[in-house]
């Protein structure tokens, strides 16, 4: 995989979302580097190192044979008929492809980036990993990655993160890593990421943070969506193999929005392709705060870990607690690429509470065999709830990023229908 930038001068009167960031690492006004001076030295190496690993032809052979051999890149693009009847609702020739993320090693789309950066630090000579996670499946990847380079790794989890996703903190003990728990706050992903950046503040020489999503100062954000970007850069391929044409409509769940930007951003450039990120609408029927992980739906611009994005707060600015059935949704920030295509309205930004998120996940599971994890669930819940509604036109052609598989999730998805186990 070359990543590779369109260098047309900015200039140009055509919008061409693949111009940002810009070199200030601002996606129009959001994004940036708001951190301790202490960081802006690190920031800058891991840029310049990046981008000398976008010219190095070792680094990208590497990149390519371990994507292939070890991730077992590409993940098929799956047409699922019986599912596309549940969405069509009598609408004719409606068709729903899966980008099978969830057949990636490890079971989630989260190896991609893993990989990557491992790779990077690797290069960079740093030994020592931190990473964040809350669903686990981005601990799981870095584990994964750090046990296959030889390098060591720290996760850092918050409490609650590790009651709902045990199966998880085993398979990133088993794979050599060690657990941090986190008892700080809501005990979920932001203050996993709080810790995890005190870590690198004070490590700084010796450590490269391997950040999960799109957020962060930058470079992570490009960092982190170029890596993950081979996932729609397949899908589009695979879509006019397949059908001969782009897809009508391109979906995705929306946390941080690392599998989000993946599959939207080859994308971006297209008008006729409309981009849907699904966030998480928690656990009522309407948004109710500190219910929900509704960003970009229902939050403001502000400052959160070193970037400037949409988040929830509130008005004095103090960030919310968020809720999610899924772990890895529960997240208050997003990253700021999401924030700019929200704001140049070429994406649109939904939510799906936590009964459609399971009714999506029991509905794949009955109709097609496959049993996708809670946070990819949120969007195909909330393609059934615009299909049942009429809001789908006949021939439409639909391209839905299954971000990653369900075994992790069995238990808080049996508890939630109140099976015992």
């Amino acid at each position: 995989m070359q990543l590779q930038h369109d260098v047309t001068s900015e200039t140009s009167k055509t919008y061409r979302h693949n111009y940002y960031p810009d070199e200030r690492g601002r996606y129009g006004t959001f994004g940036g580097k708001f951190v301790p001076e202490s960081l802006m030295a690190p920031l800058a190496e891991l840029e310049t190192a990046y981008e000398d690993a976008l010219k190095d032809k070792a680094f990208q052979n590497e990149l390519r044979s371990q994507l292939r051999s070890f991730v077992g890149r590409p993940t098929t693009l799956h047409y699922v008929p019986r599912f596309s009847a549940l969405v069509a609702h009598g609408v004719k020739d409606v068709k729903v492809y899966l980008k099978r993320e969830d057949l990636a090693h490890t079971g989630a789309h989260k190896i991609n980036n893993a990989l990557g950066q491992g790779l990077l630090a690797k290069r960079m000579g740093k030994r020592r990993i931190i990473a964040e996670t809350g669903a686990g499946q981005h601990g799981v990847a870095t584990a994964t990655v750090c046990a296959m380079l030889g390098l060591e790794c720290i996760v850092y989890m918050g409490e609650e993160d590790i009651r709902r996703q045990s199966l998880n903190v085993f398979r990133m003990k088993l794979l050599g890593a060690e657990v941090r728990p986190v008892s700080s706050g809501s005990r979920t992903l932001k203050d996993a990421i709080n810790e995890a950046i005190r870590d690198w503040v004070t490590n700084v020489e010796t450590t490269f943070y391997l950040i999960g999503s799109v957020v962060g100062p930058h470079p992570y954000p490009r960092i982190v969506r170029d890596f993950q970007s081979i996932i729609g850069s397949e899908a589009r391929e695979q879509i006019l193999a397949q059908e001969g044409r782009l897809p009508d409509l391109v979906m995705a769940c929306v946390g941080g929005g690392s599998n989000a930007i993946g599959i939207f951003y080859p994308f971006a450039n297209d008008p006729t392709v409309k981009l849907i990120g699904v966030e998480a609408g928690g656990s009522g029927t309407h948004l109710v705060e500190g219910q929900h992980a509704a960003t970009l739906v229902a939050g403001r611009p502000g400052v959160l870990h070193g970037a400037y994005s949409y988040l929830l707060q509130t008005t004095d600015g103090q960030v919310l607690d968020t809720h999610s059935i899924s772990a890895g949704l529960d997240y208050p920030g997003v990253g700021p690429e999401h924030s700019y295509l929200k704001e140049t309205a070429r994406a649109t930004y939904v939510s799906a509470n936590d009964a459609t998120a399971l009714q999506g996940l029991q509905a794949l599971s009955y109709s097609e065999g496959i049993i996708p994890a809670l946070e990819p669930a949120h969007a195909l819940g909330y393609l059934m709830a615009i299909g049942k509604q009429g809001e789908i036109a006949p021939g439409t052609l639909i391209v839905l990023n299954l971000s990653g598989r369900g075994d992790k999730d069995m238990l808080t998805v049996a508890d939630a229908l109140g099976v015992t186990l």
